[in-house]
């Protein structure tokens, strides 16, 4: 606190004030792949799920009812989906990494929120994986 006795905020990365941005998403993302580091893992497909929010910087030009004007989130599924059959990924957490890369690679978007998980990893379970919380320096 300052000796006014307000409180200065600071907002993480590249984000300004809240009410200048808004969050796209994307909710279950099902792809099969090649993922892990056991042997029938690398032969064998299975299917992951990925769930991404992403802070975007609101647009200073109109909308104007027009997807080129924003982030969209179907380039971004398509992008997600292409990087997971390129190649064999060992660890869901270098997945998660190379998800939110893609994401962060669109100048609007400051922070993103990354969650992968394998969902026929572990027996008795729905699924297993990790989050992650990226954003722009």
């Amino acid at each position: 606190m300052t000796k006014s006795n307000t409180v200065e905020l600071h907002y993480p990365f590249r984000m300004t004030r809240p009410e200048e941005t808004h969050k796209v998403f994307i909710q279950d993302l099902l792809v099969d792949m090649l993922i892990g580091v056991y042997a029938h893992e690398k032969t064998n497909p299975q299917p992951v799920r990925f769930s991404i929010e992403m802070t975007v910087e609101d647009s200073h030009t109109p909308l104007a009812d027009d997807y080129h004007n924003v982030v969209c989130y179907e380039t971004i599924a398509s992008a997600i989906t292409a990087m997971t059959q390129q190649e064999h990924v060992n660890l869901v957490e270098t997945l998660a990494e190379k998800a939110a890369a893609i994401c962060l690679n669109y100048e609007r978007v400051s922070l993103v929120r990354v969650k992968v998980e394998k969902l026929n990893a572990i027996e008795n379970t729905t699924s297993v994986g990790v989050e992650i919380l990226r954003g722009k320096q």
